[in-house]
């Protein structure tokens, strides 16, 4: 079994004990289970492959460095999630910012290919999750694709349980309307 103490050096030549909450076996069972829920999330979170295998990559390098903090009383999955979800909000607020390339047009920079869940959701669904409201489309996500109870989503995005039903109720229906009405046309 792996040891969960390390040593951290210090700028004074000191070092000082720290206990590991988590080895490194148990983070690698962790990342292996939990991996394909977060790039799912990630995927609908984001819109893109290669930016949801990024934000995934950095929420696994987050998670590994921050493994001094982890509580297994959390769960390790809503532990993994709400670090992911602080890296895609990051990824939002990028994207939202206006970009310095003289043009005020927006440069399309995604690359084309095969949608990695195809047989799990269909573009109308990603076209509809993409006309969410943010809160919602993350509420919902987390508690379909994340797999997140109602209660884990209250508590990692800090709001009141209420709050959270309400959203993952009105995501539910602004989407069941938009695929309607795109199957209609």
């Amino acid at each position: 079994m792996e040891t969960r103490d390390c040593f951290r050096q210090y700028s004074d030549g000191n070092l000082k004990r720290l206990n590991l909450a988590l080895s490194r076996a148990e983070f690698n069972d962790l990342v292996e289970e939990h991996a394909p829920t977060l790039y799912r999330m990630a995927y609908r979170m984001i819109g893109d492959r290669h930016e949801a295998e990024d934000v995934v990559q950095e929420a696994f390098r987050s998670a590994w460095t921050s493994r001094d903090r982890y509580q297994p009383k959390r769960g390790g999955r809503a532990w993994l999630i709400a670090i992911m979800r602080r890296r895609a909000i990051d990824r939002w607020r990028k994207r939202a910012q206006p970009k310095a390339f003289g043009s005020d047009e927006p440069l399309d920079l995604s690359v084309e290919g095969e949608d990695p869940l195809a047989n799990d959701y269909s573009d109308e669904v990603q076209r509809g999750l993409d006309r969410l409201p943010d809160e919602l489309r993350e509420t919902l996500l987390l508690v379909v694709v994340g797999e997140l109870t109602h209660q884990e989503v209250a508590d990692l995005m800090k709001i009141p349980l209420g709050t959270v039903l309400s959203r993952v109720s009105r995501a539910r229906t602004r989407l069941r309307d938009y695929i309607s009405a795109a199957a209609r046309a």
